[in-house]
């Protein structure tokens, strides 16, 4: 008797009434869900899409003048390696109107995560590698400045505070001609300084910033009574003594409303504090007084030398300059590096934008000219980037002669560009790929140019490959050829070399083709000078041999290959009859089993045997 047949009827009847669901509705209902579960993957998918990847879409600057380089073929940072030299360097890629880029060097310091080898850097007006410096630490601000009489490079080095919201803690360092450290730099009563400014004034003295977290009323911007801010600090430093000359802080001398940056989350505590002021540059006039650039103030100040007063203020809340260019005088923001001239004259770069989300604008190089009696401001002269820059953070500018020549860095943006001084373009500088400027994959707090003459204690860098040698001399400025000597076999006393040929330097890498005919193996390279002088020799360098035939011949080496090919040709076989024999095992375990399960007839549910 089936299941079914020994059930009640009553039960069989009342099983019998249920409804049954149709092939029609079990398709439509298998095909609602299906709907509702696109529909949901998709708006899913679209809202990921939104609000991750359409912000960094609108990163890109793409254009329709774009170069290969532009669109990050060689990549985002392009850089190139060396034979003779250990670390890469920038690639750049430049463009040149009328006169051309100054040929002075330039100075900068790349960093970012397309960086290959981040530190300071001196380039040629051609582009080509002077001298670098591989720094594990980050470093910033690095130019080229003159101290008692004698030019110096100088540059900070330490480590980016961002997680904290300010900029830097480490110190300053300035290297001779030689590339040797004569000073290193720290401030005051701090143990570490900021990243912003290391400036050498005429009068032997360092102006330097420190930021500091202190307690503060935060309840005027919307905090509690008792916030945290970061107070901007500079100290003018005797570089000798290191003397402090003078301390001048923000928080004594501009409220905490004056600021247009965001308070958010931040204030609340002192890893935490609110960067109300944020200062990043500071120079000194011909009557002692001080220029101060305070970014989140969107303003430049004018500090009086011995009371550390405020005598004016341009540009923000605070304001007290009518300006006569419509508004273009005074509506900086973001700014950076604000720098006083002869004739009341002050430049700097208008970022003009605090981050990416900022409203659409445009950053500029900015002269103008202050009226201080009057209290007049008026725009002399604007720099405008061609393809539009939008620089968030960092950048400089730097009047490079007396007819105005002016240099633009684009900070955040991997560019300089040169201009005249009524604003004509000369010369464009990238040394980063232009459509991702906005990600920030390579950056440099400031560029500058100026000269510079290096003579490194170091010995010129040289490595044979095959039949050319590749040699360069890492910050020799003055090396304009390179001379081949052979040494003499035949000489009986000291070593001697014989002058074989002369070839002209050509970038920082000099490649060069050594003659079949040398009459010895072993050769130098020596640097010459314009005037034919001897400024250093590479290390004995060896010509390849090629094939050695008595290595060749010799009989320990054929027998340590014979035994190399048995080895592991028996290692090879031992393990091919080990899994041999692991396949045999294997398929006797998956021998099929002699009991099987029967399926049950009718006869054995009826009770029969």
């Amino acid at each position: 008797m089936s299941a079914w047949t020994w059930a009640p009827a009553c039960f069989r009847r009342q099983f019998s009434r249920l409804p049954y669901p149709s092939p029609h509705s079990k398709s439509r209902s298998r095909f609602s869900r299906r709907i509702l579960t696109v529909a949901g993957v998709s708006i899913s998918l679209l809202y990921l899409f939104y609000v991750f990847a359409v912000p960094q879409l609108l990163k890109f600057r793409f254009r329709l003048d774009l170069s290969p380089y532009d669109l990050a073929l060689y990549g985002f940072g392009p850089s190139r390696s060396y034979v003779s030299f250990e670390y890469e360097s920038p690639i750049v890629e430049i463009t040149e109107w009328g006169s051309g880029c100054d040929p002075r060097y330039t100075f900068l310091a790349p960093r970012g995560d397309s960086v290959a080898h981040p530190g300071p850097v001196i380039l040629d007006a051609d582009g080509e590698l002077v001298w670098m410096k591989y720094n594990w630490d980050t470093t910033q601000d690095f130019k080229v400045q003159r101290y008692n009489g004698a030019d110096y490079l100088t540059y900070w080095e330490g480590t980016e505070m961002q997680s904290r919201g300010y900029g830097g803690y480490g110190s300053w360092y300035m290297l001779d001609s030689t590339y040797t450290q004569k000073y290193q730099i720290s401030p005051v009563g701090f143990g570490g300084g900021d990243l912003h400014e290391f400036h050498i004034t005429e009068q032997g003295t360092a102006l330097v910033t420190v930021y500091d977290p202190v307690p503060a009323d935060l309840t005027s911007i919307g905090g509690s009574e008792l916030g945290w801010i970061l107070d901007c600090i500079f100290q003018e430093i005797d570089i000798e003594t290191g003397e402090l000359l003078f301390e001048w802080r923000a928080s004594k001398h501009h409220p905490v409303n004056s600021t247009y940056e965001a308070l958010k989350a931040a204030g609340k505590d002192k890893s935490h504090a609110f960067d109300f002021y944020h200062i990043n540059s500071v120079d000194k006039d011909e009557q002692g007084n001080y220029i101060v650039s305070a970014r989140h103030l969107h303003s430049v100040s004018y500090i009086d030398h011995v009371t550390g007063n405020v005598l004016w203020t341009l540009g923000g809340k605070l304001n007290e300059f009518t300006d006569l260019s419509n508004g273009q005088a005074t509506n900086f923001a973001w700014q950076h590096d604000g720098r006083w001239h002869a004739n009341n004259t002050l430049t700097l770069l208008d970022n003009a934008a605090h981050s990416n989300s900022d409203p659409a604008s445009e950053s500029r190089g900015m002269v103008i000219h202050l009226d201080i009696p009057g209290r007049t401001a008026e725009l002399l002269a604007e720099y405008y980037h061609p393809q539009q820059m939008r620089s968030v953070s960092q950048g400089n500018l730097q009047i490079l002669d007396e007819s105005g020549r002016a240099l633009v860095a684009w900070g955040h943006s991997a560019a300089f560009t040169e201009y005249t001084a009524d604003g004509d373009l000369l010369c464009d500088v990238h040394f980063g790929a232009s459509a991702f400027f906005t990600f920030g994959r390579i950056v440099s707090y400031r560029v500058s140019k100026g000269t510079w003459v290096g003579r490194p204690l170091t010995i010129p860098d040289a490595a044979v490959m095959g039949n050319h040698v590749y040699v360069s001399w890492n910050g020799a400025t003055e090396v304009v050829s390179w001379r081949l000597e052979v040494w003499d076999t035949h000489a009986v006393e000291d070593s001697t070399f014989d002058i074989v040929a002369q070839f002209a330097k050509t970038g920082f890498e000099t490649e060069i083709e050594i003659p079949e005919e040398l009459g010895s193996p072993l050769f130098r390279l020596a640097a010459l000078d314009a005037e034919g002088n001897v400024l250093g020799y590479t290390e004995v360098l060896q010509k390849d041999q090629g094939v050695d035939v008595d290595e060749l011949l010799d009989l320990h080496n054929w027998i340590v290959a014979a035994a190399f090919i048995v080895g592991v040709g028996g290692l090879v076989i031992g393990l091919y009859r080990c899994c041999g024999c692991c396949r045999i095992l294997t398929r006797r375990c998956r021998r099929p089993n002699e009991y099987q399960l029967v399926a049950l007839g009718d006869d054995n549910e009826s009770g029969a045997v």
